[in-house]
């Protein structure tokens, strides 16, 4: 998340005549220290691991991409791609799927690829001696959860159909299936894992690994036999910047190839730079979860009072900056089952109200709405949320605690009303749905809201078992629009992230999902 970043004094001109090369000091095949070229990323902390099984959070899972492959993947617009992969084919039912093997890939080491090593990591991941990574995307897998609890020596919905191919039968129909195996966790490691694999990976991705200096960068080297094109750039370098402020002064010299635009920064930025900057509509969700459970948020129709007495547009004018796009429903437009004609709740402090009357609240009442006090802009919401509920009636009380506590807080449902963010874990709809308001996924599955519905759950599970893509997209805009009439949130809106791209720099573009880019057509040219 943004941390605020205070007001950069002339360091635009020194950006205007900084020869935008980062000379990178490595070792060639031989042993021979060379200068190689490359554009130059960041992470805001250091990885958790560079080992797959131990990938849990989005910085650990983009370097992960980097250096490994899955069956499949997805690319910066979250389209799914085939991955080591080359072709799959399901049954009708979407519950046998049948993946086959690239030919004559292989790990960075030199060993051949073989369908024995997908089962391999993936009993890996799930072994509970491997102890914390994200083993949800595998559990679908027919026999995953009893191997995962200690409970099989085997999978038996895992099948290695000789060197080229392997079948995954799963519990259940799962039309998104494919989608999870290009999660991070799923990716496929070398049939030897040593001890030290987390810090000196090897995995079969365009980039093989070169340095960890822990807290301070990482370095990789192109793979030059890499299956899908060797690297435009002979190296990527990713270094660990945690302050907004150092990331936008190092951007600015120079020093780092991209950077995401603080917000305070945004009018800055656009007017100082407007061709340096890039666009793009993220998979996120901003909103208020209201805990369904608790008091007067149990009743639908004060929950509709509280999304009519808050001005969306002018909190994601005034506050945000104006980026992002008011929301009418829970699925980001640009996801197919996103309504881009759905109208959202509009500010309307007199059906607020009515509604508060019908409700039997005509004085209102008093209600705790928490924050997570390491998020600067997001606490503005909340206290602009906080005057706008007071216009008609809602007394808000703001409990501001570390990231920590908040979230346990919400996933046990103590709290009344949490500001909070969403971000995808997989570019479709179901991601948007299935945690978020599926009665399965209460509390830690992500249901903070506590929504519980018989019907969307059904619908739901329809949606998942939907192999046809149109008429599952039609389902999941069902659902979206019944959820949204009963309003489990407030909804605030979908944001649209804003980079800044050095002119040197080609072939880049922002990613909508975590692990879509993955370096391989950006170089630095310079001469531009």
């Amino acid at each position: 998340m943004l941390r605020h970043l205070h007001r950069t004094v002339n360091l635009f001109d020194t950006a205007k005549s900084a020869l935008f090369l980062f000379l990178l000091v490595g070792c060639n095949q031989s042993g021979e220290r060379a200068q190689v070229r490359g554009p130059v990323y960041y992470e805001r902390d250091d990885p958790r691991s560079l080992d797959p099984a131990l990938s849990t959070d989005v910085t650990t899972g983009e370097m992960i991409a980097l250096l490994f492959d899955g069956l499949t993947q997805f690319d910066g617009d979250g389209r799914l791609l085939p991955g080591l992969s080359d072709r799959w084919t399901a049954d009708r039912t979407g519950q046998r799927y049948v993946f086959h093997l690239r030919p004559g890939v292989s790990f960075h080491d030199g060993r051949p690829v073989v369908a024995a090593d997908v089962k391999r990591s993936f009993l890996r991941v799930l072994n509970p001696q491997t102890h914390g990574g994200r083993v949800w995307p595998l559990l679908p897998i027919a026999g995953a959860g009893d191997f995962a609890g200690a409970r099989a020596r085997d999978v038996l919905g895992i099948e290695v159909l000789g060197d080229t191919a392997v079948a995954f039968t799963l519990n259940q129909s799962l039309a998104i299936f494919p989608k999870f195996l290009a999660m991070p966790v799923a990716s496929v490691v070398p049939p030897e894992v040593a001890a030290d694999f987390g810090q000196r990976p090897v995995g079969t991705g365009p980039w093989r690994f070169v340095a960890w200096q822990h807290d301070d960068y990482l370095r990789f080297a192109r793979n030059p036999g890499y299956w899908g094109g060797a690297p435009e750039s002979d190296s990527l370098t990713v270094r660990i910047v945690p302050e907004a402020l150092t990331r936008a002064a190092e951007f600015l010299a120079g020093r780092i190839s991209v950077a995401e635009i603080p917000f305070g920064e945004t009018a800055k930025w656009e007017q100082e730079h407007p061709t340096w900057l890039k666009r793009k509509p993220a998979l996120r969700d901003v909103y208020v979860a209201l805990n369904n459970r608790r008091g007067p948020l149990r009743d639908p129709n004060v929950r509709r009072a509280l999304n009519h007495a808050v001005n969306v547009p002018e909190i994601l004018s005034s506050v945000w900056n104006g980026r992002g796009v008011a929301a009418a429903g829970a699925i980001p437009p640009s996801l197919g089952g996103g309504d881009p004609a759905r109208r959202p709740f509009g500010y309307d402090t007199t059906e607020a109200r009515r509604l508060l009357r019908a409700a039997g609240y005509p004085d209102g009442f008093a209600v705790q709405l928490w924050r997570s006090g390491t998020n600067v802009e997001l606490g503005r919401v909340a206290q602009a949320i906080q005057a706008q509920l007071a216009a008609v009636g809602i007394r808000v009380e703001i409990v501001s605690r570390d990231a920590s506590s908040m979230r346990e807080a919400v996933r046990k449902g103590v709290t009344d009303m949490a500001i909070l963010d969403w971000w995808a874990d997989y570019p479709d709809a179901d991601n948007f749905l299935y945690p978020l308001f599926h009665s399965a996924s209460f509390g830690p599955g992500g249901n903070y809201s506590f929504y519980n519905d018989r019907v969307t759950d059904s619908l739901i599970m329809v949606a998942r078992r939907t192999v046809d893509q149109t008429a599952r997209e039609a389902l999941y805009r069902h659902i979206d629009e019944r959820v949204h009439e009963a309003a489990p949130w407030i909804y605030l809106w979908f944001p649209v992230d804003l980079w800044a791209e050095h002119p040197s720099i080609e072939g880049w573009d922002v990613a909508v999902i975590f692990n879509g880019q993955r370096w391989t057509k950006v170089r630095v040219a310079a001469h531009r």
